[in-house]
């Protein structure tokens, strides 16, 4: 209590040294009362309370704010109504008079962008505060472009802007989230187009301020709460168009990074090409109109069966074509002589048979009269040198009764039984006296040119 005291006991004094319209004393009737600190026996009135609150409010000079319009109404010729924060929850109400309303530009309204000069003004009557505009204006464009640049090369520098970093589109998709204004001509022109384009698609449509202070939390949970749809394969985000500051919504950072953070492919469909939003370069598809999304997104049934159709005719010609050739090939190759008769094979090899026996024949025959002519002369060979040969030319062998070649007539002494081989056969003889070898004769041949058959030979008849 003496801490609450202390407190008012500083207002108190901050509050008499300045100049105010409230009443100094108890209205008419009401007990005196002095201006010390209210206490539990000495109370301050209300209106006591409210001057002292409007002295100190009125304390506070003028101030330059800037806000988004959210609700503006004229009654009498003045304007009432309330400035929220770009960023945060807090809105102010504002009043502004008429005759400040002569002076500030005719064609401001609710959504609009604004900077006010405002200061505070205490109501004692309804006990309410607010905020008294003396000057109002539209947020400057090149400070918006400025700002937008900024937040644009920001949001580069960390690469939520990269190619490299967007997904690609399913071909056919069979669910489709849609996040846009309800009952909007955008919602309309997405999924009429699509379902003329495919009519088997499906679209899970949830709705969102697309224009004003509510676009930016709505828009960021519809696309949140699309992501987390298995089903959804793509999500578009679609308004139709708008002028540039009915669009700040779709470049708000918090917006630009929900929809960086999606999983989910994201096409961006506002419709505006003068000023793009930065929704447009973060999304993975940018369209230029609602119905633009929709063509892009889904297929048409159409064109893909007629270029299946295509497909299948070039197939097929090709195929053709190719049959085509190589009924030609084997029509070419069939009308070869080597493939023309079969006979040809037999009677080729027979001819080269014929060769090869002819040839074969003359070779062995030649083989042969060489190896005849060889053994003709190895049989003359060995004839001229067999014993036969020696005997058949007068020669006789002549052995002893032990079967021993007579070689030395001390090997036959006389009376000896003889074997007497000659060319025509064998006969006995007996030994007689030796005689006198011919070779010891100056006149006759010696036995060395008669044959060297045997060392035991004699001629027939000695």
């Amino acid at each position: 209590m003496s801490a609450l005291n202390d407190g008012w006991e500083d207002a108190v004094t901050e509050t008499a040294s300045a100049p105010s319209s409230a009443p100094t004393s108890a209205p008419t009737g009401a007990p005196a009362f002095t201006a010390g600190p209210p206490t539990l026996d000495a109370p301050w009135p209300v209106a006591l309370l409210a001057s002292k609150i409007k002295g100190w409010i009125d304390r506070l000079g003028t101030a330059w704010v800037e806000g988004e319009i959210t609700q503006w109404g004229v009654s009498g010729g003045n304007v009432y109504g309330k400035l929220k924060d770009l960023n945060e929850d807090a809105t102010i109400s504002f009043t502004i008079w008429s005759s400040v309303k002569a002076r500030i530009p005719a064609d401001l309204k609710q959504g609009d962008r604004v900077i006010a000069a405002v200061k505070p003004n205490y109501w004692l009557k309804g006990g309410t505060l607010t905020m008294q505009v003396f000057d109002m204006r539209h947020v400057g464009l090149g400070d918006l472009l400025e700002r937008l640049e900024r937040l644009r090369a920001q949001l580069a520098a960390e690469g939520l802007f990269a190619l490299e970093r967007k997904k690609r589109l399913p071909f056919l998709p069979h669910t489709i989230g849609l996040v846009t204004g309800k009952d909007s001509d955008a919602e309309k022109d997405v999924l009429r187009n699509a379902q003329l384009r495919w009519p088997a698609v499906r679209f899970r449509v949830v709705y969102a301020a697309v224009q004003g202070e509510r676009t930016v939390p709505e828009v960021m949970g519809a696309i949140r709460r699309l992501d987390a749809d298995p089903e959804v394969e793509v999500i578009i985000v679609a308004r139709g168009g708008g002028d540039f500051q009915n669009l700040l919504g779709f470049s708000d950072e918090r917006l630009v990074r929900a929809a960086a953070e999606a999983l989910t492919p994201i096409v961006s469909a506002i419709g505006h090409e003068a000023d793009r939003p930065l929704l447009d370069e973060v999304a993975d598809l940018r369209a230029s109109t609602p119905t633009d999304a929709a063509k892009r997104v889904v297929p048409d049934v159409a064109e893909e069966l007629a270029r299946v159709q295509q497909a299948r005719a070039r197939i097929g010609m090709r195929v053709t074509h190719m049959i085509a050739n190589e009924i030609d090939r084997i029509g070419h190759l069939r009308t070869r002589p080597v493939l023309a008769s079969s006979s040809w094979i037999v009677d080729t090899r027979a001819q080269e048979l014929t060769r090869y026996v002819a040839r074969g024949a003359e070779l062995m025959e030649r083989c042969v009269d060489r190896e005849t002519t060889r053994v003709a002369e190895l049989r003359g060979q060995l004839r001229a040198l067999s014993p036969q040969a020696t005997l058949d030319r007068g020669y006789a062998i002549v052995q002893n009764d032990a079967g021993h070649v007579v070689s030395s007539p001390a090997e036959a002494p006389a009376g000896s039984a003889l074997r007497v081989t000659v060319s025509d056969g064998a006969f006995a003889a007996t030994a007689g006296e030796a005689l006198a070898s011919p070779a010891h004769h100056d006149d006759g041949p010696s036995d060395s040119s008669l044959g060297s058959s045997g060392p035991a030979t004699a001629q027939r008849g000695k």
